[in-house]
């Protein structure tokens, strides 16, 4: 489904608005707005509505929305929630696009206020509205000088003009946001706090800063996840445009989980997930403030460097050992400088150490000529796509600054594609002549090394969505059986959907098994068959390496024995027999359902080392065989699955192939799938295939499902 995100326009770009609650006083709720729009100049036209008064702060007032002389783009409420619902259905008899909402009262305080939230809904549907809130901040555009927000952070200063917007969910977070950018020097000119999201939601406010001219850099934070879809879809957009997202996703911990939960009435989700969906879909997640602005700082240059790399000049040995270890900790790629160059520059100052860093000393800042003959090295001859140069204080001395960025500047000029820092502690007015020569300039070299990490993720996420341009995966055709399947029913279903299984047989008497065990060919595993039973081996439910027709015999009657006495209620429904696979690396691939985002998948190794390393990455299904490869590959542990000290690498093409299968299945199961859980999958060596040698579909009774792949 495609969403109508220039639809906000109305929003953040009206040309009439009305608000109704209006106030005299400019510090009140309904007064804030219209004092706010005045002193910036709106270009647009102000409606005040207040039966009990003619005029409001220099503007004439209307007794209702129905005296209103125009019909207004956007509306402006703040009156108690009980007058809200005729209100909002004048508004839409009137003509009214877009309602902000500030008024509380709704979803946030139970059950009586989430039927009164509904009612409202229906309202705004019926007349094709859009609405935001309700108990909203409400939402600004520095640009066009329109404020329909009661934030008192306007009373310290307005937004500097720029190209950053701000989505959240959080109006006081929001305009926190926005009053720490102003401080710092930052434009961030757009902002919208969505409140309750009844309608518009964080996901809208991003798809239409997405399609905005006006905004290159988008900063968003998030409690939980209201309209998924509509979310990712925005993300997809705000990614072909080339415009970074930088997402603070809180509610990592327990303790945050809960308290985004009480907040926002949202899904939540489990964090991991969100990490690996936002990632997916090109945002870059960040935990602090100060991250996420310096980010969004470093990005307003639009320099975003794929595969990146960092060259750091340094005139102090100790801030090159900073700058190295954080960059190390995000895995940000220091690689040195070719030997020759290292030679050249060595000659050319012999107390250096040009290596990477580069240690420059301090008589490269006393004699700017130098500096600038490593800084051109560093681009022309190591290559680097970014560059950081610690100059500290010293660089930040006046007597030195015109010299130093008069040798620097014409660098900048050349390299337009390059990412090019200094860290300089100096006083705004200088730090301000940098900027103005094209270098980003950060205090501390480790807050500049995951700026420029940062830039380069950006830079992967977008190379990365070019490069996967296709046809999406092909979903199978699935019918989930009513109960939850036993290990054999389990294996069929999946096998339905081209995921092989070792040789095996559902036996039901001692005679059966022995003929499958006789026909597979020795030696196999046999293990009991039961929908209850879902952790076989704990109960004593699995022998391995079983080698004659007499220990099939003895192994079929111990394990309806072991079920017998450690689950006497599980419905037994036989004992499978299967070819006992040696010689390859056991693996696991898992699906879940995720509250938010529906079926996601993971891979690891298997065994008790999924659980024990809990080395495991996630993906939302379906995917296809691409990015499959890219998961298996991505674990710390895939050198197991490579060839690491020796081994023969296992067949990835079969793993992947797999992965992605399972993901088509999982997609097209419907909300009926609970969770897939295929431990082990034997990952054969050379070109040997994968087979799952157990598995477990967990179904939920209560819900239909079952679906048809396109």
């Amino acid at each position: 489904m495609a969403y109508d995100f220039t639809s906000l326009t109305n929003l953040l770009a009206p040309k009439t608005v009305a608000v109704v609650g209006a106030s005299a006083n400019p510090i009140r709720i309904g007064g804030r707005p219209i004092s706010s729009m005045l002193k910036a100049g709106f270009t647009g036209t102000i409606l005040p509505v207040n039966p009990k008064r003619d005029e409001i702060q220099g503007l004439p007032c209307y007794a209702s929305v129905s005296d209103l002389p125009t019909d207004p783009d956007a509306a402006i409420v703040a009156v108690p929630a009980v007058d809200v619902l005729p209100v909002i259905e004048d508004l839409g008899q009137k003509g009214c696009r877009c309602v902000t909402l500030f008024s509380a009262g709704f979803a946030e305080l139970g059950e009586e206020g989430r039927l009164m939230q509904e009612r409202l809904i229906e309202t705004v549907d019926r007349h094709g509205m859009r609405l935001l809130g309700p108990n909203t901040l409400g939402a600004f555009n520095a640009l066009n000088g329109y404020y329909g927000t009661f934030s008192s952070s306007l009373d310290s200063g307005y937004p500097i003009p720029g190209n950053i917007g701000i989505a959240s969910q959080s109006g006081a977070y929001g305009t926190h946001l926005f009053a720490v950018a102003r401080n710092r020097g930052l434009g961030a000119s757009v902002l919208v706090a969505t409140g309750n999201e009844a309608d518009i939601t964080v996901g809208d406010a991003i798809g239409w800063m997405a399609q905005s001219d006006e905004v290159e850099v988008i900063c968003a934070y998030l409690e939980g996840f209201n309209k998924p879809d509509r979310l990712l879809e925005a993300l997809e957009l705000a990614r072909d445009a080339r415009k970074p997202v930088f997402v603070m996703k809180v509610g990592r911990s327990t303790l945050g989980a809960a308290a985004a939960q009480s907040h926002t009435a949202t899904l939540t989700g489990d964090d991991a997930v969100a990490d690996a969906v936002l990632a997916e879909y090109g945002a870059v997640r960040v935990d602090q403030t100060e991250d996420m602005l310096d980010f969004a700082y470093c990005a307003h240059q639009r320099v975003y460097p794929a595969n990146n790399t960092m060259g750091f000049i340094t005139i102090s040995g100790g801030g090159g050992i900073v700058a190295s270890d954080e960059a190390d900790a995000i895995g940000l790629s220091m690689p040195p400088m070719p030997e020759d160059a290292q030679k050249e520059l060595k000659e050319l100052l012999p107390i250096s150490s040009p290596v990477n860093p580069l240690d420059a000393t301090a008589q490269s800042i006393n004699e700017p000529s130098l500096m600038e003959k490593f800084t051109r090295a560093a681009l022309e001859k190591g290559g680097y796509s970014s560059i950081c140069g610690f100059f500290t204080s010293v660089g930040g001395a006046p007597v030195l600054v015109p010299s130093v960025i008069e040798a620097l500047k014409p660098i900048r000029k050349e390299y337009p594609d390059r990412l090019m820092v200094v860290c300089v502690v100096a006083p705004s007015d200088i730090v301000k002549q940098y900027e103005e020569a094209g270098f980003l300039v950060f205090e501390d070299g480790s807050r500049a090394v995951r700026a420029i990490h940062a830039m380069g993720v950006v830079g992967d996420n977008f190379a990365a969505a070019e490069a996967a341009q296709g046809a999406k995966p092909v979903l199978p055709s699935v019918s989930l059986p009513e109960d939850t399947p036993d290990e054999f029913q389990s294996k069929a279903l999946l096998a339905a959907a081209g995921i092989t299984a070792a040789p095996e047989v559902a036996a039901t008497s001692k005679d059966q098994a022995v003929a499958a065990a006789t026909e597979i060919g020795f030696p196999v595993v046999m293990k009991i068959l039961s929908p209850d039973i879902l952790h076989k081996s704990e109960i004593g439910g699995v022998r391995l390496g079983i080698g004659s027709a007499e220990e099939v015999a003895q192994a079929y009657d111990a394990l309806l024995e072991a079920a017998k006495t450690h689950a006497p209620k599980a419905r037994v429904t036989g004992v499978l027999v299967a070819k006992q696979l040696n010689g390859g690396t056991e693996c696991f691939m898992g699906v879940s359902r995720d509250p938010a985002f529906g079926p996601v998948a993971a891979f690891g190794l298997g065994g008790i080392f999924v659980e024990i390393l809990n080395d495991v990455v996630i993906r939302r299904c379906p995917f296809d065989e691409a990015a499959a490869r890219e998961m298996i590959l991505s674990i710390k542990g895939s050198p197991i699955l490579t060839g690491a000290r020796g081994r023969e690498p296992v067949d990835i093409d079969a793993l992947a192939s797999m992965l992605s299968k399972l993901s088509g299945f999982a997609a097209a199961a419907g909300p009926r799938l609970k969770s897939i859980d295929i431990n082990p999958v034997m990952a054969m060596p050379g070109s040997g295939g994968a087979f799952m040698l157990d598995a477990v579909v967990e179904t939920d009774t209560g819900k239909e499902g079952g679906g048809h792949g396109d």
